[in-house]
């Protein structure tokens, strides 16, 4: 019988994800689709900020844009007036309180997505399955290093096979076979209340605004317009509610119907259709899975655990971060680098996740149907003004989540805390004001000058989503930290800490040309001085254990208009002294697990071994350094 560590069931957004981080990290995987071939036409196609980032970091991000997607710096809102609908106002989609790279949303339809994703895995060997299905499993421990049976079939029942796994996932969509078998139920925030047109095509209209993402709300109905890629426009037409006299969930409407409702939504301007793409009537409900594992071999992500209404345009977002926060878990527990028992933050986060999701959509939903805001609330909103309404902290949140920038996870043994088991006086947090850095959240951005090349780089995407975790040293200026760095190196370079227990077995080979991971696959270590380049010379100044991450050695000398006085910037944003600098610990996935003051003495590295010792299930450091 077969082997593999991973079984991936689906290959929409989340499959493809975990498959892609896996393949590269080199597990072996089975990975079967139902579908004979990609989506052709429909269903998601809306990339966020924070998603760009992570494709970025993912490598993946330049073929995407290849595709010439439409980006949607600003949403427009038009309302009901006595000769159809008017324009009520225009939103920065991504506005610049929040710190993007990318302040858009990119329209791209999701079977070009999913095609970026096929080839990446069959580049690192892995070979889609279709049209396959999967007809059952059993967590039945027979063989205890791959605990997991799994049957698979052709959908036409000519051919079926058997495997093991160490792992079954399911991204099969909002029909799962694998939930069901587990009983697991969704629970929906609210019965269907929606039943929703979605018609992509080429239109003629004299619709002023169809090239940009609108609300519509009209007499008539409601509808939703989102450009696309090679001059489309996507529709989302309501056709039923709950509040009408004659609600049906099941309704289903032809094109013709929608096209016409369409029309009777947008007067008194005109829209035709030269070509329509792709056409369907759907519910929405919007709903949660009451669990995403029970034993932490079976997990599911994506569409299978969260149902959300088109409008916040999040399901491929949700999908593409569930699929990396447990990539990188498997990855550590597999490597010996974490305890089994990190499998579990998978659901406690990406479940809480979901439901902030979910409620603020219908936050947001009512904040919107209950009254149009005014001209000065949406000027408060774009700003930074200290007193705030409550439609402007609610539209605040809500672009932060839009956005994914938003996506906070709560304390655990991951994201340090004032409970977090790891406790040592020099931890600093965004609480006590000694960061302005949150464990759980995404590290600020920052753009640095890296030393060996005097590139201007954006330091958040220097280290790629390789399943490391991510150490950054701010070092202040060098005058000062000297000796707090050559502290943090020696006792680094301790058996026994959490930087060198993990290290490579066979220090013998050479490894002068590897860039992340010289010393050990479990993380990756950046230096970032407050100094102009040209005054940083790497091997004076910088002890071993940091000069060998050469490539990562950086100047804090460029300018930022979110901190305009600092001398530091990158220093500044995250809230840590310009002078003696502080650490930085980063999970895999771009998200900040704790800030340490960096001093002279034995106390920092003190401090990681602790977070790390709770990190790795280990007893890390100095028995000497609790004394």
């Amino acid at each position: 019988m077969e082997k593999y560590d991973v079984v991936i069931i689906g290959a929409g957004p989340v499959g493809l994800t975990l498959s892609t981080c896996l393949a590269r990290w080199g597990y072996s995987i089975k990975h079967i689709d139902n579908r004979a071939e990609p989506t052709h036409t429909g269903r998601a196609d809306g990339i966020q900020p924070r998603s760009l980032d992570l494709l970025r970091n993912m490598g993946l991000k330049r073929k995407i844009m290849a595709h010439e997607p439409a980006k949607v710096y600003e949403v427009a809102f038009w309302d009901p007036s006595a000769k159809g609908i008017h324009r009520t106002g225009t939103w920065a989609s991504c506005p610049n309180f929040i710190d993007a790279r990318y302040p858009f949303t990119t329209l791209l339809h999701q079977g070009l997505i999913e095609r970026v994703f096929i080839e990446d895995i069959e580049k690192h060997g892995v070979k889609l399955q279709r049209p396959w299905t999967i007809t059952g499993f059993q967590n039945d421990g027979k063989d205890p290093n791959y605990p997991v049976e799994v049957s698979l079939a052709h959908v036409d029942g000519t051919h079926a096979e058997t495997v093991r796994a160490k792992y079954l996932f399911s991204g099969e969509g909002a029909r799962s076979f694998v939930r069901d078998q587990l009983g697991v139920k969704i629970h929906h925030k609210d019965p269907i209340a929606h039943v929703w047109g979605v018609m992509d095509g080429v239109v003629r209209t004299d619709f002023p605004d169809i090239k940009m993402k609108c609300t519509i709300h009209s007499d008539a109905g409601s509808i939703m317009v989102i450009p696309r890629e090679n001059n489309m426009v996507r529709l989302y037409i309501q056709i039923a509610s709950s509040t009408d006299p004659d609600w049906n969930p099941r309704r289903t409407a032809t094109a013709e119907e929608v096209q016409k409702h369409a029309q009777d939504i947008l007067k008194s301007y005109t829209i035709s259709w030269d070509r329509v793409e792709w056409f369907s009537v759907y519910p929405i409900g919007q709903g949660i899975a009451e669990r995403y594992t029970l034993d932490e071999r079976v997990f599911m992500g994506g569409d299978v655990c969260h149902t959300h209404s088109p409008k916040a345009g999040q399901g491929m977002n949700t999908a593409f971060l569930d699929a990396v926060n447990l990539a990188w878990k498997i990855h550590h527990v597999e490597s010996g680098f974490a305890p089994r028992t990190l499998l579990s933050t998978y659901e406690s986060e990406r479940k809480l996740i979901a439901e902030n999701l979910l409620d603020f959509d219908a936050r947001y939903a009512k904040l919107f149907s209950a009254r149009i805001p005014s001209a000065g609330e949406v000027a408060g909103a774009a700003s930074n003004e200290p007193e705030e309404s409550d439609f402007v902290k609610t539209f605040k949140a809500s672009c932060e989540f839009t956005s994914g920038y938003g996506v906070a996870y709560n304390s655990n043994t991951i994201n340090w805390g004032p409970e977090h088991p790891a406790q040592h006086p020099l931890m600093l947090s965004l609480d006590q004001g000694t960061t302005k850095l949150r464990s759980g959240r995404i590290l600020t951005p920052a753009t640095v000058t890296r030393v060996v090349d005097a590139n201007v780089v954006h330091l958040e995407q220097e280290i790629p989503l390789n399943g490391s975790y991510r150490l950054y040293v701010f070092g202040g200026e060098p005058g000062v930290t000297q000796t707090a760095l050559r502290d943090l190196a020696l006792h680094m370079g301790s058996p026994k800490s959490f930087y060198s227990v993990f290290a490579h077995r066979d220090q013998s080979r050479d490894r002068y040309h590897v860039r992340d991971n010289p010393a050990t696959d479990f993380l990756s270590v950046c230096t970032v001085l407050n100094a102009k380049r040209a005054q940083i010379a790497i091997a004076e100044m910088l002890p071993e254990v940091f000069a060998r991450y050469r490539d990562h050695v950086y100047a804090d000398d460029v300018w930022d208009q979110r901190v305009p006085e600092a001398k530091a910037a990158a220093h500044a944003k995250m809230g840590l002294d310009e002078r003696t600098g502080g650490v930085v610990v980063v999970r895999p996935d771009g998200y900040v697990g704790c800030v340490v003051k960096l001093v002279d003495g034995r106390g920092t590295c003190e401090a990681l071994d602790k977070y790390f010792g709770v990190v790795t299930g280990r007893k890390l450091g100095d028995e000497r350094a609790s004394l």
